[in-house]
């Protein structure tokens, strides 16, 4: 059985070494993973390719140590050439995330083979036009954003005008009542909003800041697990 058959999005962490505070990536996902998170990316804006691969590799590890290899997903956020090459050097690195103007998912399902893990990323509006018109069976789910403004990336939701579209709570059930794939919704999500998220019928939230950046990162996703499990 692969990755993609087993995966769990429903408490998703997107971090890299800008986020953290300081603190080492591996100890924060180490943190999150012991809190219940389900899925791990490693993204960085800043890290040369060679940071990145080291990255995953501490998360790989800290993933494995706990036993959890085959539940929990790790993957890097827009550069395939990481994922193709941490691949290569043995290191358990699942599969790739891509936006809409990345590295096409054809593309990468073709060179990651059929046993690993493509998440897309776009706005609401712009998801609903692709699950109409596009092939499904290369994504293995989308994540969807941001739910609201947030400085972890602040050209999410950015229109042509400048102006940002946050997601309506509406337009998310829209889009899970025809996507044939599960979605992941974040930007800006804190504990507060998952219980009306949960309810759009999404299978997912992610964040970076809400459990990177707390003063205390295992109780912060614990918070965001049980509200989420709860909800």
């Amino acid at each position: 059985m692969s990755m993609r058959d087993n995966l769990d999005i429903s408490a998703y962490l997107v971090l890299g070494p800008e986020n953290t505070l300081g603190r080492p990536v591996a100890d924060v996902v180490e943190q999150a993973l012991d809190a219940g998170f389900t899925c791990m990316q490693i993204r960085s804006k800043v890290c040369s390719v060679r940071d990145l691969i080291e990255y995953t590799a501490q998360a790989a590890d800290v993933i494995a140590r706990a036993g959890k290899s085959d539940q929990v997903a790790l993957l890097i956020d827009d550069r395939l050439d990481a994922v193709l090459a941490a691949r290569e050097r043995g290191i358990k690195c699942d599969g790739v995330h891509v936006g809409q103007s990345d590295i096409p998912v054809d593309v990468c399902r073709k060179l990651l083979g059929p046993d690993a893990i493509v998440g897309l990323s776009a706005r609401c509006e712009e998801m609903l036009e692709y699950v109409k018109t596009a092939d499904m069976s290369l994504v293995d789910y989308l994540g969807v954003g941001p739910l609201h403004e947030t400085a972890t990336k602040k050209d999410a939701g950015l229109t042509s005008d400048g102006s940002i579209i946050t997601q309506d709570f509406d337009d998310l059930r829209a889009l899970h009542e025809v996507s044939p794939r599960p979605i992941v919704v974040g930007g800006g999500v804190k504990a507060a909003d998952l219980p009306a998220l949960k309810a759009t019928g999404v299978e997912g939230f992610f964040v970076v800041s809400a459990v990177c950046s707390a003063p205390d990162p295992h109780a912060a996703a614990a918070e965001l697990v049980e509200t989420w499990r709860q909800a």
